[in-house]
C-alpha cells in the first residue's frame, strides 16, 4: 500500500476527480480528510469509504472561507495527529456565464477566482503551515490546460484562475523544496464529471469535445486518480514543481 498510514485530505472530495481520488487513497492504506462545500456527496463518499473497511472523516467546507480552510485542517490534525497530504482540487466552472474578456460580469469573474485561485491557496496556505511544523509534506494542485493554453477564449474567468493556480504552486514547489514539502500540479483535459454536466449537456458537445481529444474519449474521474496517488507517494519523492498531465494528448497538439 502506497500510502499507508498517511493522512491525506481533499478539498471537493465528494464528487467528480476528489471523489475518486479519496477512493484510491484510501485503497492505498491513507486516512482520509473529505472536504466539501456539499454535505450531503462529502459524507456519502466518506461513508463508502468507511464500508470498504477505510478510515475517512467529512469536514464541511467551502474553501472561499478562510476560517473554513483552517478548520478542515485542524479536524484532520486533531483527529488523526498529523497531515501529510493536502490535494486541493476543489473548484467551479460556470458555464455560459464565464465568457470572453469583454462581456464576463464582475460577479462570475469574482465567484470563481474566490473558489478556484483564492480557496485554492487559502487551502493550502493552513495545509503547509501544519507541514512546515511536521518538517514534512505533499501538496498536489488541479490545473488546466486553460492555464497553459488559450483554448478557452470564452471561459476567461476560469482559464486566468487555472493560470494562477499553476502558478502558485510552482512558486510553493520553490519556497518549499528545501523544507521537505513537494508541490506539484496535475493537469486533467476534459474529464466527464459534474463539473463539466453542463458543458457536455448535449451530443453535440460531447462530440466536439471528443474530436478534440486525440485518445479520442473523454476522460473519467479514475484516469486523473492514479497520478494523483503517485504525487501523494513515497514514489515520488524527487518530483516537485512539475505539471503531470492527463489529458488523452491534448496538450501534445
Amino acid at each position: 500500500m502506497r500510502l499507508k498510514d498517511k493522512v491525506c485530505l481533499i478539498t471537493g472530495g465528494g464528487s467528480g476527480i476528489g471523489r475518486a481520488s479519496a477512493l484510491h487513497m484510501a485503497r492505498e492504506g491513507a486516512r482520509v480528510v473529505i472536504a466539501d462545500w456539499n454535505a450531503e456527496t462529502g459524507a456519502a463518499a466518506t461513508y463508502e469509504i468507511q464500508q470498504n473497511g477505510g478510515d475517512a472523516l467529512f469536514q464541511r467546507t467551502d474553501v472561499a472561507q478562510s476560517a473554513d480552510c483552517a478548520a478542515m485542517v485542524t479536524a484532520a490534525v486533531n483527529h488523526y495527529g498529523r497531515l501529510d497530504v493536502i490535494f486541493a482540487n476543489a473548484g467551479i466552472e460556470l458555464w455560459q456565464q464565464d465568457s470572453f474578456a469583454h462581456d464576463t460580469p464582475e460577479e462570475v469573474w469574482d465567484r470563481i477566482h474566490s473558489i478556484n485561485l483564492r480557496g485554492l491557496w487559502l487551502s493550502c496556505k493552513y495545509a503547509a503551515q501544519q507541514m512546515l511544523a511536521q518538517g514534512s509534506g505533499s501538496i498536489t494542485v488541479t490545473g488546466s490546460p486553460t492555464g497553459i493554453t488559450g483554448c478557452a477564449p470564452d471561459e476567461i474567468a476560469y482559464s486566468a484562475a487555472k493560470g494562477g493556480v499553476m502558478a502558485l504552486a510552482r512558486a510553493m514547489a520553490i519556497g518549499y523544496a528545501d523544507k521537505n514539502i513537494r508541490v506539484n500540479i496535475v493537469v486533467p483535459g476534459n474529464i466527464d464529471t459534474p463539473l463539466n454536466t453542463a458543458a457536455l449537456a448535449t451530443a453535440e458537445l460531447r462530440a466536439a469535445a471528443i474530436a478534440s481529444i486525440p485518445m479520442r474519449r473523454l476522460g473519467v474521474a479514475e484516469d486523473i486518480a492514479g497520478l494523483v496517488v503517485f504525487l501523494a507517494s513515497d514514489d515520488a519523492r524527487y518530483c516537485t514543481g512539475g505539471y503531470y498531465m492527463a489529458d488523452g494528448g491534448l496538450l501534445a497538439i
